[in-house]
């Protein structure tokens, strides 16, 4: 089993990059962010905090939402990647799972965990140890390979496109709100097969998240996002134990657990944006 702890070595580097769509509308204002070979690295913060921009910038997906990254560096293995095709970065070992799950509906689950192979030059040998592997660690998966991806549920559809990924052999997996839309039981699943693929292949993550409890509890290290910018970040372990994160992200305070609606009415409060 390889050391599950993330290593001094930076793999990705992202510095004070902005992304303005339709050339008028700035989403991201100066976000920087490291992840390191053999982390988990969480990207928190709500809805439209520029959490799936940030993954999109890194992974080249932009141009097709007419979004572009108009200032600041992004680089993998201290390359300078974000002009790459999104196929070449996959070729370097960067592959995202996007929001919502987007399996091919009409293929089977087994069809569509090989077309994340498609990229590669390997023997059907080779892929079909891969595909084994994934199997081990989604056997729901093997159960359902012959079904339609269509009509399988949203769980293990999430775990197809987890599997999908990982048949492409990559280093680092960029993973887009896991847990939208699953139940809680399904939520901590899918997030152990993540600890398990860090811990037993090595695999690094930089996973965007609106769940601040579960992400933190899995994560080594996090960057929180509030209108496109980050606004705090630390160990993982440590922004448990912030009051202001308490307070604000986990609906927990010195006086105990508070409403949504109490959460809501103290924003204006966080000493971050004072």
């Amino acid at each position: 089993m390889l050391d599950a702890s993330p290593t001094d070595e930076t793999l990705l580097d992202v510095n004070n990059i902005e992304v303005i769509y339709n050339h008028v509308i700035l989403v991201l204002k100066g976000v920087s962010l490291k992840v390191p070979k053999g982390g988990i690295t969480a990207l928190l913060g709500g809805n439209g905090a520029g959490k799936t921009t940030t993954l999109k910038a890194i992974s080249n997906l932009l141009k097709s939402e007419r979004g572009e990254v108009t200032k600041g560096t992004i680089t993998y293995r201290g390359e300078r990647v974000q002009d790459l095709l999104p196929s070449d970065l996959v070729k370097k070992g960067v592959v995202q799972v996007m929001e919502g799950r987007h399996c091919f509906e009409h293929l089977t689950v087994e069809e569509n965990l090989l077309t994340g192979a498609y990229t590669r030059t390997a023997s059907r040998g080779e892929i079909d140890a891969d595909l084994n592997k994934v199997y081990d660690y989604f056997p729901r998966l093997k159960e359902r390979r012959k079904s339609q991806a269509g009509y399988t549920s949203g769980g293990e559809q999430q775990m197809v496109a987890i599997g999908r990924a990982l048949m492409s052999r990559p280093e680092t997996i960029l993973l887009d709100e896991p847990s939208m839309g699953l139940a809680p039981q399904l939520v901590e699943q899918i997030f152990n097969i993540v600890k398990s693929l860090n811990e037993a292949e090595g695999y690094t993550f930089l996973l965007a998240e609106q769940n601040t409890n579960v992400a933190l509890r899995f994560a080594h290290y996090g960057y929180i996002l509030e209108s496109g910018r980050v606004v705090m970040d630390g160990l993982a372990a440590d922004l448990r134990e912030n009051p202001d994160v308490k307070e604000f992200y986990l609906g927990m305070s010195d006086e105990g657990r508070k409403s949504f609606r109490d959460v809501r009415s103290y924003r204006r409060r966080k000493r971050w944006l004072a």
